[in-house]
């Protein structure tokens, strides 16, 4: 920091700012004390011994986080003392002395005092001369670096205590419980997920509103049931009692949101159909897919993730003027990522941490005091100004939780909410009902996956995991399908249900109409094919294999070049002229003796060759 913008220069300008009494508990901590009893007798006595030889040694005699205070300060911070930032990383805060008494403003300062003075008469902010920084450099090593702790496995277990009241014994009782973590790995599902969602808003069952483009309830449970994997969080982690709080849907409300986000649908009614782009994402490869999804979901506007979290009230009245940008938001998050170990479980309490320590938080809102927990009479987050509180812990768990994750960007250990730690959110107003604060609580920790450093370019090629069938069928040279093993998956009976007709309970029979109109639809011949292959007990008979060669070959002998004009001559010299002339040739195509096709996007250029060639074309 440049001496001209420094809050103080030297030790006597901060001392200037201290009260007599406060200069004679600082000076009792120096060895040598002054004959005279005024206040700038005191400052240089004082000042005297916080340089050369006296200086050194009143560090050496520092502790070691109060010594590890004044390396941040020397070497990272030019000066400045950053409580919530250092506690962060250090995980304590250092002795800056004792009070007299519990509601006593006075202090008996530490000798760390002595290095960090006042800036003002009433301020609270501390600051290390730039004549005392310029010494210690000399002597003082540099802090230790700040890392992200992370760990080969995940929490097994969290430790969470129970509270009641035993009416029997008639005394509340604490018990100390051990709740067990569950691991999801979201990276292997992702690909089968992804396409059968997709293959479900094709068929038109996907909806959403027209006014929140939220998915409605009845697409959350048919969503629900084609993922593979399933949710996060299934109906037996939800309460008996239907006043309590529920969980509710994560994955099927995600999917819809972000195809919305990355324009791979588009919204016909309430009825969600895919676009160009999403007909291409049906068989373009499924990494670059998800890559360009969670790019575009870092820009969107289309949702607030802070929405996500039912208990914070006030999003759409007085509190959403306060809100910060998402992407801005968003883009910390996606950059603390990229500085996680790929393969290593990180807590999420650790990744909080770094945050603060390294400086890079967010905020969610400018004035959270408008917003609230319960009713709108009490509950005011007044309490949350700052570098970090609950609204930013939740924004966070519900980025990685229900976006990140079920990209397959990050693997996931979690419990439920309800036996989540609070982290502090019960101190406020209006949480005495809740069961959670938000349904992320129970995030512990996550995993970034391969598929996660590629969406994030920390890699340039990705290796999918090869994705295997526990379904049995038999297929038939009749073209007949046979279920002969487990059940269809809800996924893989989509994909039957696509290219096939079902005729009975456990038989499905090939159909060239069937498959051909799947292919025009943007489904994809050969990954059915595939699965087939995989999922049969013996090799595909030769007329099955036949059947696909030729329902592939009929499916690309066409291809859509786009909309075009179709232009009459007069005679048939007149059109050999232009679709053979050097000026209009590249633009045209002939088509029969007197007509000429001319692409929409090549109109332009055609009629100006054609003005060239001395003929006009007149508008349409």
């Amino acid at each position: 920091m440049a001496d001209a913008v420094a809050p103080l220069r030297t030790i006597a300008e901060g001392l200037a700012f201290h009260t007599v009494d406060e200069l004679k508990k600082l000076l009792s901590l120096l060895p040598t004390k002054p004959s005279g009893t005024r206040k700038a007798e005191l400052i240089d006595a004082i000042a005297q011994q916080l340089t050369s030889k006296p200086l050194k040694a009143l560090w050496k005699s520092l502790d070691d986080i109060q010594q590890a205070m004044v390396a941040e300060a020397v070497h990272n911070t030019q000066g400045h003392h950053d409580a919530v930032a250092f506690q962060a990383k250090y995980g304590q805060a250092p002795d800056w002395g004792s009070r007299s008494g519990s509601f006593s403003y006075t202090r008996e300062p530490s000798k760390l005092g002595l290095f960090f003075l006042s800036t003002g008469t009433y301020s609270s902010t501390v600051y290390m001369p730039v004549t005392m920084q310029t010494e210690l450099k000399a002597y003082v090593p540099k802090p230790k670096a700040l890392t992200l702790t992370s760990s080969d496995l995940p929490p097994k277990s969290i430790t969470v205590e129970h509270r009641y009241f035993d009416y029997q014994q008639r005394q509340p009782i604490r018990e100390e419980l051990a709740i067990p973590v569950n691991c999801y790995e979201t990276e292997r599902m992702v690909q089968q997920e992804l396409a059968a969602v997709l293959r479900l808003i094709n068929l038109g069952k996907v909806s959403v509103s027209d006014k929140t483009y939220m998915p409605t309830k009845a697409t959350l449970k048919v969503i629900a049931e084609v993922l593979p994997g399933g949710d996060y969080y299934g109906e037996d982690d939800e309460p008996d009692d239907e006043d309590s709080q529920l969980i509710g849907a994560m994955k099927p409300f995600a999917w819809p949101m972000l195809l919305q986000a990355a324009k791979l649908v588009t919204l016909e009614g309430k009825k969600l159909k895919l676009s160009k782009a999403g007909q291409k994402a049906l068989t373009a490869d499924p990494a670059k897919t998800i890559q360009s999804i969670w790019k575009k979901w870092l820009k969107t506007t289309l949702l607030d993730e802070l929405r996500r979290v039912d208990s914070i009230k006030g999003q759409t009245g007085k509190g959403k003027r306060g809100l910060t940008a998402m992407g801005s938001r968003r883009s910390v998050i996606a950059t603390a990522l990229t500085q996680c170990p790929m393969g290593e479980w990180v807590l999420c309490k650790d990744l909080q941490r770094f945050l603060i320590a390294s400086h890079q938080t967010f905020s969610v809102s400018r004035n959270p005091e408008n917003l609230y927990i319960s009713e709108p009479g009490y509950g005011h987050l007044y309490d949350t100004i700052g570098k970090w509180s609950i609204l930013e812990t939740a924004y966070l768990r519900c980025v990685l939780f229900e976006y990140a994750a079920t990209l397959g960007l990050l693997d996931v250990a979690y419990v439920s909410p309800y036996d989540a730690p609070s982290d502090g959110w019960r101190d406020f107003w209006g949480a005495d009902d809740l069961s959670f604060l938000s349904r992320y609580d129970g995030l512990m920790a996550f995993r970034l996956t391969p598929l996660g450093a590629f969406c994030l370019e920390l890699t340039d090629d990705y290796d999918a995991p090869e994705i295997t069938a526990d379904t049995t069928l038999r297929v038939l040279p009749n073209l007949d399908i046979v279920l002969t093993g487990v059940p269809l998956q809800p996924a893989e009976r989509l994909l039957m249900d696509t290219f096939t007709q079902q005729t009975s309970d456990v038989v499905w029979q090939l159909n060239r109409d069937q498959a051909l109109k799947a292919a025009a639809e943007g489904h994809n011949l050969k990954e059915f094919q595939s699965f087939l292959t995989e999922a049969s007990a013996e090799a595909l008979p030769e007329a099955v294999n036949q059947f696909f060669k030729d329902c592939l070959s009929r499916s690309t002998s066409l291809q859509d070049r786009g909309l075009a004009c179709l232009i009459e001559c007069q005679d048939a010299s007149l059109a050999m002229l232009i679709a053979n002339d050097s000026r209009t040739k590249k633009y045209c195509y002939l088509a029969g003796d007197r007509h000429l096709v001319v692409p929409t996007d090549q109109e332009p250029r055609f009629r100006s060759g054609l003005r060239k060639l001395g003929y006009s074309l007149p508008l349409s």
